[in-house]
């Protein structure tokens, strides 16, 4: 999309107009809603954000400082509290990738897509796997499900398709896997 005015412009369409559209907003998107407040203050209700660590920080610099800060006192600062902060700041539903993917609303409801042990898909971390974790939300915001359902249904799907796959999987393998997790699930 780029990160000049036309990408600008593409993200103010979308997020602008009488009838708030669902919409996911990643990668440059993201980058954009950081250096324009006007951008951000349009985020609503059926927006799902999906950054990764770095886009995080740049969207939400102090809760990332405070998230990457040592405890020194009390309970330590987690990913659950930075995600629930920043989704209730930006009024919409915010995914913050990893292999933790934590994804929480404004009103403070929280879930986790842990990848890990068992569950483990270290192979997701391939160029091109957010945009088509981005998709499926995309595709089940099409369907009719809520931000947050979209948004816990996609990240979900995002890791049993590349369970599914195996290593040596490229991003365009996973939409091509849901056929068969589908077909497993009955669906």
């Amino acid at each position: 999309m780029g990160l000049n005015d036309r990408g600008a412009a593409l993200v103010a369409g979308v997020l602008g107009g009488e009838e708030p559209r669902p919409t996911v907003l990643d990668a440059d998107a993201l980058t954009l809603l950081a250096q324009d407040r006007a951008l951000f203050d349009e985020l609503h209700a059926n927006c799902v954000l999906t950054p990764h660590a770095g886009e995080f920080a740049r969207l939400f610099p102090e809760i990332a400082e405070k998230l990457n800060a040592p405890a020194t006192t009390g309970p330590a600062y987690s990913k659950v509290d930075a995600t629930r902060e920043a989704a209730k700041r930006a009024g919409c539903v915010v995914l913050f990738k990893g292999p933790d993917t934590v994804i929480a609303d404004p009103s403070g409801r929280c879930s986790i897509n842990a990848s890990v042990y068992e569950r483990s898909a270290p192979w997701l971390a391939t160029a091109g796997s957010g945009d088509v974790l981005a998709g499926f939300i995309t595709g089940l915001l099409a369907r009719g499900f809520g931000a947050m359902q979209a948004a816990e249904t996609g990240a979900w799907l995002h890791t049993e398709c590349a369970l599914s796959f195996g290593p040596g999987l490229i991003a365009e393998d996973l939409p091509e896997e849901l056929p068969k997790l589908f077909r497993e699930l009955g669906i």
